[in-house]
């Protein structure tokens, strides 16, 4: 089973709201997931990013991926390095 951890879309139309969760890499964007780490709101001023740091490094020790635009959010808020 490949993990990944990704953004799970919710909110209206035009404005956007995220939950980063960890998922397994089969299911379908909104679907079901094992957990949720933090959320990510881009429509507010300023920008809302808040990340379970604990959590997702246990994630990332066992192995699960995170997308591309996750592992940026994730170097943002100061959970892994460079």
């Amino acid at each position: 089973m490949a993990v990944r951890i990704r953004l799970k879309r919710l909110g209206a139309k035009k404005a956007p709201f995220y939950r980063i969760v960890v998922a397994d890499s089969r299911t379908s964007r909104n679907g079901k997931s094992i957990e949720e780490i933090g959320i990510y709101d881009p429509t507010k001023e300023p920008v809302v990013l808040n990340v379970d740091a604990e959590a997702a490094n246990k994630w990332l020790a066992n192995g699960a991926q995170p997308s591309d635009t996750v592992k940026a959010l994730l170097k943002k808020a100061g959970v892994i390095g460079e």
